[in-house]
């Protein structure tokens, strides 16, 4: 079969992997002239490594992500160092990187509000039944089970950080699967997600894959002699096409769909992402934090701190510290339209705050990253919800984030979804 790719992420290109392995003509459409999609990076002359435009890790348990690299023969290259990551109480930060830590934690309180956070992070860690627990919101069953105190400190500004004003529309399983499927310990390929996401396209070219990039795709549509293609205003028979873009890309490249595909495309709800990456001078956690959770209420005008060159060494950098400051973001909200100095400006108080010795000067550039999908919002009984991996249309396919449910978005679920389309397109 002669068969069409649109977006060359991770996703996309393990489904090209798995196609072509099996004999198929593979050819991949991006937009981007890189490889990598949401994973991709970038690097400065003085850098040995690239920096990921949107921070990206693996755990552990990636089992897809580290079986596909374990396949392509690269374990020596990814790396497991010890992170430290940190919660904020009462103007302090305390380690939050394991169980025995969490429950030093002293935002949690004492007695009862311990036994329940603990009983409540073993219930989700055992239990496999995610299916009852999307009928109920994050926020009530929290509520209920962990208390308001352990709710409050603990659950519902990570809920606020990633949702904003649809934390209180969030089913539980979200929560399940993230506390299910993740690790303390992070890792990430040497050189950083670009060199492999390079790597990898490197690897299915020299297997006869064809990778187009700058090559934008117009429309897929049925015709008689197969699918129609059409990219810089060119069209192209395919026999079948996997998309691998947002939802409602989907919906625009695809009108065709019959009415009830295109109307649940369009009616998935989802966050964007604003982050901005700065390299210092300087150190900015002196006692070396790599990953600073940082509640809205007290103040902080971003979800996540990361100080990347405390869980990868500067010298990978040319000296430079790295560092991430990002939200999770509503469509229409004012980051996106703010200039990179005028969001730098919003975020300087926060990085003063962590360290007081901070001061202006120690930002040597900054890059300022935005898109609108980035965080898919899972609503009650949302496994209803999801658009199916093989469309109404004879050999149309599409695969996304919004797709992985229960899971969470992330490189690992990207190759999972990717893997299991490529494998029902040859069925």
């Amino acid at each position: 079969m002669k068969i069409a790719i649109i977006g060359a992420g991770f996703g996309g290109m393990a489904a090209a992997y798995d196609l072509k392995k099996s004999g198929h003509d593979v050819a991949i459409f991006e937009s981007a002239d890189y490889v990598g999609g949401l994973a991709s990076g970038f690097k400065e002359p003085h850098w040995d490594w690239s920096v990921e435009k949107f921070y990206h890790h693996w755990f552990q348990s990636d089992k897809y992500m580290l079986g596909l690299i374990h396949e392509l023969g690269w374990e020596d290259k990814v790396i497991f160092p010890r992170p430290l990551t940190v919660m904020y109480h009462k103007g302090k930060f305390y380690p939050f990187d394991s169980i025995l830590k969490a429950l030093l934690f002293p935002g949690l309180g004492f007695g009862l509000d311990k036994i329940r956070f603990g009983f409540v992070g073993l219930f989700l860690r055992l239990t496999n039944n995610w299916k009852a627990l999307e009928k109920v919101t994050a926020d009530s069953w929290m509520m209920k089970w962990a208390g308001r105190n352990v709710y409050e400190k603990m659950w519902k500004p990570l809920l606020i950080g990633k949702f904003g004003p649809f934390y209180r529309d969030v089913n539980m399983a979200w929560m399940w699967a993230r506390i299910k499927a993740r690790t303390t310990r992070l890792g990430t390929f040497e050189g950083g997600f670009q060199r492999f996401a390079d790597t990898f396209a490197q690897r299915l070219r020299e297997s006869a894959v064809e990778i187009r990039l700058g090559a934008k795709v117009e429309s897929v549509r049925r015709e008689q002699a197969g699918l129609s293609v059409r990219s810089d205003g060119k069209s192209e028979s395919f026999d079948k096409v996997l998309v691998t873009t947002s939802p409602s890309l989907m919906a625009k490249l695809s009108p065709d769909l019959p009415k009830n595909y295109l109307q649940g495309l369009l009616e998935l709800k989802s966050m964007g992402a604003v982050v901005m990456v700065l390299s210092l001078k300087n150190q900015l956690s002196k006692e070396g934090y790599y990953w600073f959770n940082l509640p809205k209420e007290a103040g902080f005008p971003m979800l996540a701190l990361v100080e990347h060159t405390n869980f990868v060494s500067p010298e990978h950098f040319g000296g430079d510290h790295i560092l991430y400051a990002g939200d999770y973001l509503e469509a229409g909200h004012e980051y996106f339209s703010l200039s990179d100095e005028q969001l730098l400006e919003k975020f300087l108080p926060a990085f003063q705050k962590i360290n007081p010795e901070f001061s202006r000067d120690w930002v040597k550039k900054v890059w300022v990253f935005k898109t609108n999908y980035a965080q898919p919002v899972p609503l009650l009984n949302h496994s209803q919800n999801i658009p199916p991996i093989q469309t109404p249309i004879d050999g149309l396919y599409f695969a996304s984030m919004s797709q992985v449910y229960p899971w969470d978005r992330g490189t690992n679920f990207a190759v999972e979804i990717g893997r299991r389309a490529a494998r029902l397109m040859m069925d």
